[in-house]
């Protein structure tokens, strides 16, 4: 029997960590107005479940892919499917809404633990012109997970809304034991660095209070005493950081990655690509449940189009970016998803279900065509020692350019709807079912699918403005794999 290379091994374990994530936001974001409704809490609670989770990872993914690059990625993904599994289990018994947003964010040191590690590990385990690929496959099965999360968790949410949390145990126990046993840990030639404590201290601090200024404005109005303090804090802090990592040996975040014209600008568009997209499918939820007032299962069904196209789209732009570059495909992909974003800016309450599966998949063909080829740009333009903080900042930025846009798309919904209307069309009541102010909402998701369109231009736009690729002094790497201990 032909010994299977460790390259597909190390792909597989961060394949399983990529569904267990997806899988687990995916369910638990159809499964919102049944927690809501059970649990007796309010909409902000459930809101915050998800974006509280998205918080902790922005914050902490930089962090642990510079404390990965120095003390090695394999204890650290293993760790994270382990604090998953356990807080899985924490969120399965929550009593109060309270609970479960605290275990949840709780959960999002497991999740960030995994995610600023996996794609590290993948780039760790093949050689460069296979990364593309190699990417292409995982972002394949992160798209199989969205598929499968809505339609999974609206079956589940008939059973009852704690088994979507009860499915998470096994998949987690399996992918501990299986990262434990098969992943190898990189060889470690500059753990005799110091770990920057100052720097983290001030980044974290500052990016807390600035994503916390940006959720909170959303709900609370944006020249709020408070919110307007977050901001300054944010930008006093982030200020220090700066000035801090231009003056340490071991910066937490080395600034030359964003010096580097083709990194900087892929940077960029992650964070972009985030604000245009990051609302869309917890809009859509809003659409489908309240104002054409189909069950969690057939919502599931529903949102699945953008997903399938994407999975279909994926294996075969890392493949072509392999032998193409990366400039044109990608930019080409984010135009594509800002023509389904321009579909959905016409959206009506009696628009049809077929128009809905038009755009989502429009949307989706695009998002397939960017993403593998983008982050291949990111990670195969880094040295070595650069993967762990590099795929941190990549999904730093993403996370922060998605609870950007959730914060300012409710914000547009908000103004245009009152709190209570509001509440009662997100679980499907009477109020929103006999359309009592229906309208303003569909003003409202008008604006804010507009909005993201035009950031989806923008994105595309500094895609195609991106340079050649990356050169740096250090990167004396061999054309081999990386050497494992």
């Amino acid at each position: 029997m032909k010994k299977i290379d460790y390259k597909w091994t190390a792909l597989s374990c961060t394949t399983l960590g990529a569904l267990f994530s997806v899988l687990s936001g995916s369910t638990l974001l159809i499964a919102l107005p049944s927690i809501m409704k059970d649990l007796h809490t309010s909409m902000s609670i459930v809101t915050w479940t998800i974006m509280g989770y998205m918080l902790v990872m922005t914050i902490l993914v930089p962090s642990i892919g510079r404390m990965a690059d120095m003390v090695g990625r394999k204890k650290l993904y293993v760790s994270g499917f382990a604090v998953f599994t356990l807080t899985s289990i924490l969120c399965s018994i929550s009593q109060t809404g309270l609970q479960l947003l605290v275990f949840r964010m709780i959960q999002a040191v497991g999740g960030a633990l995994m995610v600023a590690n996996s794609t590290a590990i993948v780039a760790d385990a093949f050689p460069k012109r296979e990364l593309g690929k190699a990417l292409g496959i995982n972002s394949m099965i992160i798209c199989v997970a969205s598929v499968a999360g809505p339609i999974l968790g609206g079956f589940l949410i008939s059973i009852g809304w704690r088994s979507i949390f009860y499915i998470n145990i096994p998949i987690g126990i399996i992918g501990t034991l299986w990262a434990a046993f098969k992943l190898k840990e990189t060889k470690v030639t500059f753990e005799k660095q110091k770990f920057d404590i100052n720097g983290t201290v001030a980044f974290s601090a500052g990016m807390l209070a600035l994503l916390t200024a940006l959720t909170l404005g959303g709900f609370s109005g944006w020249f709020n005493i408070y919110v307007l303090t977050l901001f300054l804090v944010a930008i006093i802090l982030l200020t220090l950081f700066v000035k801090i990592e231009n003056t340490v040996e071991a910066p937490m975040l080395d600034l030359r990655l964003l010096k580097t014209r083709v990194l900087a600008f892929a940077f960029a568009v992650n964070f972009l690509n985030g604000v245009a997209r990051g609302a869309v499918t917890f809009l859509l939820i809003f659409y489908l449940q309240g104002v054409k007032g189909v069950d969690p299962m057939l919502a599931g069904i529903l949102l699945s189009p953008f997903a399938i196209a994407m999975m279909i789209v994926s294996p075969f732009s890392g493949w072509l970016s392999d032998k193409y570059g990366v400039r044109i495909l990608s930019s080409v992909g984010l135009l594509i998803s800002a023509v389904g974003l321009a579909g959905l800016m016409i959206i009506k309450p009696d628009t049809p279900i077929v128009e809905l599966v038009i755009w989502m998949s429009i949307m989706g063909f695009g998002s397939g065509m960017f993403f593998a080829p983008n982050t291949s740009a990111i990670m195969g333009g880094v040295p070595a020692d650069k993967r762990g903080i590099a795929a941190g900042l990549r999904t730093m930025l993403t996370n922060a350019g998605m609870v950007l846009s959730i914060a300012i798309c409710m914000a547009i919904i908000s103004s245009s709807i009152s709190p209570d209307a509001m509440q009662a069309l997100f679980v499907g009541s009477q109020v929103g079912g006999q359309g009592i102010a229906t309208g303003q909402f569909i003003t409202g998701l008008r604006t804010a699918f507009t909005l993201c369109f035009v950031f989806s231009l923008l994105a595309a736009f500094m895609s195609y403005l991106r340079g050649p690729s990356a050169v740096w002094e250090e990167e004396k790497e061999p054309k081999e794999d990386r050497i494992y201990n």
